[in-house]
């Protein structure tokens, strides 16, 4: 390779983004993705897919696709995952990005070479072999490697997780217990009522529950103009809800124990009407396992087949050292930080040629915002061989204290929620840091 041709590691959203980018700014670029071909986890075909066949977006199509590259208006308001292949596919295709990526081909080591390159360590079915890269852009994604989480005592029947999952005829006349109520665990919860004999949702606190439609329009559509103050939303959004979803306390979810909107919603009536109907119920966190008994902390049991650990993802880059990412065990000795400390979640102060696309979770903020993340990456770049005074300002805000970009709003400190931004606040910063390198 020459020193000037960056290496991407992944081709799902954020990969065709730094694609397209770079190639916006004349900079030479190789992808390496472990599918045969682009889409990421929206390819259920993929060796890394954790996509089941009823998956659809949970934000809606105008407020999810790429601005410069929209999805057709014949396209639903909540498309299936794989009407988004085949748009990942065109992206892929009017862009003439396919051919620059190496399909079939896993990165196993990333190494700093010295002088801001990096050797590259890939194997694919001709082999392994090793490259020199003069910058390396992960955009693998953060929704591949499960969460496992450890439970007192032995489970008799099968343990699965979410991942693992595909459709509704693997639940078929089982007793079914889903612990977890992210979004994931609700879709499977509502495939669950057509297929399973019984199903139990175990949830350890309450959530806010976002209809996908209000007011005849997609959810995500309404207010988006000049975004309120965090105070001002909440209140009234949870008043609007309330009025769509009705108390979720009465159907058994927990009292929240946080405001809206600082956890991840739950995107999906679907489980309140099932829970309103009998379909399902909720019950307490798990205590511990006990043949195929499984006790819950408010000391009720009952007897299941299946348990499905609806318990989400944990970031997972293991082909690079963590201390490059700084991403470092505490002092103290204990376990690693839930995420990178990266500026913007794009930049690590200690490699300038080294950034992480796509580590970013945020209410609305959709593909647009990581291809935003992708400009300025690929602005950077540019700006540091043609106009280095203007790359310097960025870097000076690199080495300094991170932004404050939660919006006012005060998020749950989670492992899940460590990578989670205000998309109007972090937007704002990002389009900011891109006019400055373009003056």
């Amino acid at each position: 390779m020459t020193p000037d041709t960056l290496a991407i590691i992944g081709a799902g959203p954020s990969g065709l983004a730094a694609a397209r980018n770079l190639d916006r700014q004349g900079l030479s670029w190789v992808g390496f993705e472990l599918a045969n071909g682009v889409g990421g986890l929206w390819d259920i075909d993929g060796p890394r897919s954790t996509m089941y066949e009823s998956a659809h977006l949970i934000s809606s199509r105008t407020t999810t696709e790429f601005s410069e590259f929209p999805m057709g208006e014949d396209i639903a308001d909540y498309p299936s995952h794989r009407e988004l292949k085949r748009y990942f596919d065109a992206f892929a295709d009017h862009f003439d990005l396919r051919d620059r990526f190496r399909f079939g081909t896993e990165v196993v080591r990333l190494e700093p070479a010295g002088d801001g390159a990096w050797d590259v360590t890939s194997r694919s079915p001709a082999g392994k072999q090793t490259e020199r890269f003069g910058g390396v852009i992960l955009a693998n994604g953060t929704l591949s490697e499960p969460n496992m989480p450890s439970f007192e005592g032995d489970f008799a029947g099968t343990v699965m997780h979410t991942s693992e999952y595909r459709s509704g005829r693997q639940l078929t006349d089982q007793r079914v217990l889903i612990i977890g109520a992210g979004n994931s665990g609700c879709d499977i919860a509502v495939d669950a009522v057509h297929h399973a004999a019984s199903i139990d949702l175990s949830v350890r606190r309450g959530y806010h529950f976002v209809p996908k439609y209000l007011f005849g329009k997609p959810a995500d559509t309404l207010n988006q103009g000049r975004p309120l103050p965090a105070r001002i939303k909440q209140a009234v959004d949870k008043r609007v809800l309330r009025l769509f979803t009705g108390d979720p306390v009465r159907l058994g979810f927990p009292e929240p124990d946080h405001k809206i909107y600082e956890s991840h919603p739950i995107v999906n009536s679907l489980i309140l009407h099932h829970l309103g109907h009998g379909d399902l119920q909720v019950r307490a966190d798990v205590e511990r396992f006990d043949g195929h008994t499984v006790r819950f902390r408010d000391g009720t049991a009952d007897d299941y087949d299946l348990v499905i650990l609806a318990t989400g993802y944990r970031l997972h880059y293991p082909f690079i050292d963590p201390v490059h990412l700084q991403w470092d065990t505490p002092d103290s000795g204990e376990s690693r930080t839930a995420a990178p400390d990266l500026y913007l979640n794009i930049f690590t102060q200690r490699h300038p040629t080294l950034f992480m696309l796509g580590m970013l979770e945020a209410s609305g903020i959709g593909w647009q915002g990581r291809y935003e993340q992708a400009d300025l990456v690929a602005r950077y770049l540019a700006a540091k061989r043609d106009a280095p005074d203007r790359a310097s300002s960025l870097e000076c805000a690199i080495a300094g204290p991170r932004p404050d970009l939660s919006g006012g709003y005060h998020y749950l400190g989670i492992d899940r929620m460590a990578y989670y931004v205000n998309k109007d606040a972090y937007r704002a910063l990002v389009r900011r840091s891109i006019e400055e390198l373009t003056a």
